[in-house]
């Protein structure tokens, strides 16, 4: 067991003096005992060097300091979720999830459950003292009827549930195959801890599933009693309501034999689709003329619009080209006719906030959709709407353009209405040079390289989204026009500073109301 543990606490005193001896658990903690035994079950295996420790979040956050051994800090309640990903990404490994009630009974039962019940062979601790004892004396899932706690102030009573017994819960679910209770307040009830440690992690080793052992410990801190007091408390009041003893035990034949993980790199990348080859770039700079450093992209819709894979897409052009950039996708609680909104970021050196709270460009599938982020979108800015779907779009503020592209025709006359995301993004194109064409067909291409059936019609899709911007700004375009305002008004002066022009009046008048599309 000496080699399990480190020599020395680092985190107190730098590892210095008699801080560097003791453990960061108050006196009387449960705590200790249990990483003894624990330390003790990995030594007597022989498997210090496959085992993988998840510690939580919780008075044993620090596992980490005790143990050597693999370790991984997991956030809140999700060590569970963790611990499936390094057996399955290391089979060979012993992994042991160690968590408290609060973290394991309350922010993390639906990952508790969720793993049990799938039971791959991992073997779980979980330390029971009816208490939140970290952040401060709360009372946990597990706290008992009329324990007063910071949060229950005069007991808990019946409105605020009765204890959570989750041994009972956990072997009532098929993964398991081991399940007990046990407890620390005398030496008879150690040797059970102890020994139910080491059954558990002999499951593991030996492949035959999912375990569980649920430790009753002593938290003198939270109780204001004595450690001794303390044992007694928890011999007097919390085995009534948690009865020790084995919940379950099924003697199942090993099972847990996957396939070896793929570590090579060319394999990997053929199964995800992707390449080691750097993709071709089209741009020459950054697109400074929309913003100096970071472009802000929202595009909005029903689920089933492609939202979320056209700003995939813009994501995926802009690392392409070399530049930094995020895709942040939300949902609405349908699938198919919810709302769904992705906000883009394209930065030239790092992104910073991938929000588009203010975007540059808005991109709107629905009404809805248009309706709702149009006044967000900042003074300089492009919108861009689905007019055979919008017929009448709401005024926009001064000095933001808006272009309304046929984007669910286009797609109907080539056949395939999914198309019309890809034609979004040849308006975004013509519209705003945020690249070249070639960099997001470059995208597309990559994207559909395993649906070549397909690409055609993504292609003829692109090419006409971007055709509609320039059909519309040929027909607005009049005698003398030098360029296209952001108000989408052709202008021959120079300036793009509407408020400063000196025909401001007479540009304000034109422009209420107008738009391209």
């Amino acid at each position: 067991m000496s080699g399990v543990f480190y020599d020395r606490f680092e985190r107190h005193a730098h590892g210095e003096g008699l801080k560097a001896q003791s453990t960061h658990y108050c006196a009387g903690c449960g705590h200790g005992l249990v990483h003894k035994y624990l330390a003790e079950a990995i030594g007597t295996l022989g498997i210090q060097n496959r085992t993988v420790a998840i510690s939580p979040v919780g008075c044993s956050v620090f596992l980490y300091y005790y143990l050597d051994v693999g370790n991984t800090q997991a956030p809140h309640g999700r060590a569970p979720a963790v611990a499936i990903a390094h057996k399955l990404a290391n089979p060979e490994s012993i992994v042991v999830c160690y968590q408290g009630d609060g973290d394991l009974a309350s922010i993390g039962l639906a990952e508790i459950v969720s793993t049990a019940q799938q039971g791959l062979p991992i073997s779980v601790i979980f330390v029971n003292n009816a208490i939140y004892g970290m952040t401060g004396g709360q009372m946990a899932p597990t706290t008992l009827m009329n324990q007063k706690t910071a949060s229950s102030p005069y007991g808990r009573e019946r409105s605020m549930g009765q204890p959570m017994k989750m041994a009972e819960l956990i072997a009532g679910l098929d993964g398991p195959v081991y399940v007990e209770r046990v407890a620390l307040f005398d030496a008879k009830q150690r040797n059970r801890a102890r020994n139910a440690i080491l059954k558990a992690l002999t499951l593991q080793v030996k492949n035959r599933g999912f375990s569980f052992v649920e430790v009753l410990a002593e938290c003198p801190t939270h109780l204001k009693l004595t450690p001794r007091e303390t044992e007694q408390w928890v011999r007097e009041r919390m085995l009534p309501a948690f009865p020790l003893g084995v919940k379950k035990d099924d003697a199942r034949e090993p099972w847990f034999r996957p396939a070896a993980p793929l570590y090579d790199a060319d394999q990997v990348l053929a199964v995800i689709g992707g390449s080691a080859a750097a993709a071709p770039r089209f741009c020459v700079e950054f697109p400074s003329h929309i913003d100096a450093h970071d472009v802000a992209l929202k595009l909005a819709g029903a689920g089933g619009d492609g939202a979320q894979t056209a700003a995939m897409l813009i994501a995926r052009a802009g690392i392409n080209e070399g530049f930094d950039a995020t895709h942040i996708p939300s949902y609405g609680p349908e699938s198919r006719g919810g709302t769904s909104y992705a906000d883009v970021h394209v930065a030239s050196d790092e992104v910073l906030s991938p929000a588009s709270p203010n975007p540059h460009v808005l991109i709107a599938f629905n009404a809805p959709s248009l309706e709702r982020f149009a006044p967000a979108v900042r003074r300089g800015g492009i919108i861009i709407y689905d007019n055979s779907v919008i017929t009448a779009p709401p005024a926009v503020a001064r000095g933001v353009a808006i272009h309304g592209v046929p984007l669910a025709r286009i797609a109907a006359d080539l056949g395939n209405p999914v198309v019309k995301n890809i034609a979004a993004l040849g308006a975004l194109q013509a519209a705003t040079g945020l690249f070249p064409a070639d960099t997001f067909l470059t995208a597309i291409r990559q994207a559909l390289s395993r649906k070549g059936a397909a690409l055609a019609s993504n292609e003829a899709a692109f090419a006409r989204g971007a055709a509609s911007i320039a059909a519309a700004t040929d027909a607005s375009a009049g005698p003398g026009c030098g360029r296209m305002q952001a108000d989408g008004v052709p202008c021959a002066l120079p300036s793009d500073d509407c408020d400063a022009c000196v025909e401001a009046g007479r540009y304000a008048r034109e422009t209420r109301g107008v738009h391209s599309g």
